[in-house]
């Protein structure tokens, strides 16, 4: 059954609570990883002229890992998957501890398919804001495949470590503001991919954790 965008709204309660946050979080990583440094870094480094070039190259990945939203009236734990197939495809899955399916979000080009847990599905031209609609989570998906390897498209402003790896992102839209922290980096992998990055908007902040990445040639 295909429902239309404005029946999402009736749904927001419900995806609110569908999985408690654990509070360990970003207590515990798998992976050796690199912290970034408190001091900054120049973007005619060449150590991140050679970074960027590589990451420009990555559009078709796998990661997995943790996913915390922390809203002024909710908490939100769920294990994610993200699948890269291109730029402007790509699959979003949120399950709970127990592995069972919560969201399952494919977006291709000119339109986005929602399902629940139901198996409900829901169809709209605008990722986030059908994210928003459904769950009342704001959140800048579209800039996503970029971000998550850690490619500073589409920002207002960023900043790099001395390593040569981004650091900080500041990105203006419609009037607010997303301020993006890279924590720390995977040193096992090739390029370097973010471990851990937090997100902030106003008073709600997204933290995920990726344990893991899965590079297609």
């Amino acid at each position: 059954m295909i429902l239309i965008a404005k029946q999402f709204a009736s749904l927001r309660h419900y995806c609110y609570k569908f999985i408690p946050l654990i509070a360990v979080f970003l207590t515990a990583c798998t992976f050796n990883q690199q912290l970034t440094t408190e001091k900054n870094g120049s973007i005619t480094n060449p150590l991140w002229i050679n970074h960027q070039q590589q990451l420009v190259k990555l559009t078709k990945f796998q990661t997995r890992g943790a996913f915390a939203y922390i809203g002024p009236d909710n908490k939100t734990y769920a294990k994610f998957f993200w699948q890269q197939y291109t730029l402007s495809n790509y699959r979003l899955l949120l399950t709970n501890p127990l592995g069972t399916t919560e969201l399952e979000l494919n977006v291709t080009p000119g339109v986005t398919q929602l399902m629940d847990r139901e198996g409900k599905k829901y169809v709209n031209h605008h990722p986030a804001q059908m994210i928003y609609q459904l769950t009342g989570m704001e959140i800048p998906i579209e800039n996503l495949p970029y971000w998550l390897i850690g490619l500073p498209t589409n920002a207002t402003s960023f900043t790099l470590d001395e390593n040569g790896l981004l650091k900080t992102i500041e990105y203006r839209q419609n009037g607010e503001t997303w301020h993006l922290n890279y924590l720390a980096y995977h040193q096992d992998s090739q390029p370097k991919l973010p471990s851990r990055i937090e997100l902030t908007q106003g008073k709600q902040r997204i933290k995920l954790k990726m344990d893991s990445w899965t590079l297609n040639e």
